[in-house]
C-alpha cells in the first residue's frame, strides 16, 4: 500500500525490515513524529525489499545488487528524491553501499536521528521535558560506519533528561551482540555480550538504556528481560 500522494520529489519513510515486521510499534512512533515536525512522506510497504544489509554482511554481494536495483528501480518509479529511514542499518546501506552497488544512485538518504536535531534545531518540534538519568548506546551502522553521534545525544537533552555516558561510548562504542547474524546463529553469544554492554549501562546509575537502532534495543531489552535488573531499556523514539 502506497501512503501520500506521488509528486515530483517525494520523501519515502523507510522503516526496514526489523521495524516493519517486528518492531512495528516503533514504525508508527517514527510516522507520528515525522507527521509531527510536518514532513508529507510516502511508503512502498509492498513494493520495497529488503535494502540488502544482511546479504552483503554474509558476502551475497550479487543478491545484494539484485535487491537495490530492485530497490532503485521502484524509488525512481515513485518519484523518491530522499529517504529517511529509523534503521541505521539501512541509513548505511543507502548512503554508502547503493552509490557502489547501483548506477546512477542519486537519492538523498537520511536518518531519523538527523531530521529529528534538525527540526528542533529550526523550532519545528518541540519536546516535552522529563526528569531522570539515561544512558545512550552508540549503535555500530550509525555510530562508527556512518559518524553519527551528536544528533541522538542532541534528542536526548532536548528531553530535559541527564546523559551519563558509558565507559565505551562514541567511536570506542561496545556492540550490543546482535549483529552480523549472531543473533539468529549464536543467541548464546549474542545474550553474552548484550549483558555485558547492559552491565556497562547500569555502572553510570542511569535508569534508562537508550538506543537509536531496532536490533540493538531488542536485544538489550530481551536480556533485560532474563533477568531481575533494574533497567529500562528505550528505543530513541519511545522517548519523544
Amino acid at each position: 500500500m502506497i501512503f501520500g500522494k506521488i509528486l515530483g520529489g517525494n520523501v519515502l519513510y523507510y522503516p526496514g525490515c526489523l521495524t516493519k515486521f517486528v518492531a512495528k510499534d516503533l514504525g508508527e512512533k517514527y510516522r507520528k513524529i515525522l507527521r509531527k515536525i510536518g514532513i508529507d512522506f510516502i511508503e512502498l510497504k509492498e513494493l520495497e525489499v529488503c535494502c540488502g544489509s544482511p546479504v552483503i554482511a554474509a558476502g551475497y554481494r550479487e543478491e545484494a545488487v539484485k535487491l537495490a536495483e530492485k530497490n532503485f528501480k521502484v524509488f525512481k518509479e515513485h518519484s523518491v528524491k530522499k529517504i529517511i529511514t529509523s534503521c541505521p542499518a539501512c541509513f548505511r546501506m543507502f548512503s554508502q553501499e547503493y552509490p557502489k552497488l547501483v548506477k546512477d544512485w542519486d537519492i538523498a538518504v537520511e536518518h531519523t536521528t538527523q531530521t529529528i536535531a534538525k527540526a528542533l534545531k529550526q523550532g519545528k518540534l518541540k519536546l516535552k521535558k522529563n526528569e531522570g538519568r539515561v544512558t545512550y548506546h552508540d549503535p555500530c551502522h550509525l555510530g562508527r560506519y556512518s559518524g553519527i553521534y551528536e544528533e541522538p545525544r542532541e534528542i536526548i537533552k532536548a528531553t530535559g533528561l541527564e546523559l551519563e555516558e558509558m565507559s565505551l561510548s562514541r567511536e570506542e562504542s561496545f556492540c550490543c551482540g546482535a549483529g552480523g547474524g549472531t543473533i539468529g546463529n549464536y543467541p548464546e553469544l549474542t545474550e553474552a555480550i548484550s549483558l555485558d554492554r547492559i552491565n556497562q549501562a547500569i555502572k553510570t546509575k542511569a535508569e534508562i538504556l537508550v538506543t537509536a537502532c531496532p536490533l540493538c534495543y531488542i536485544s538489550f531489552k530481551k536480556t533485560v528481560g532474563k533477568t531481575n535488573l533494574k533497567l529500562k531499556v528505550c528505543e530513541l523514539s519511545e522517548l519523544i
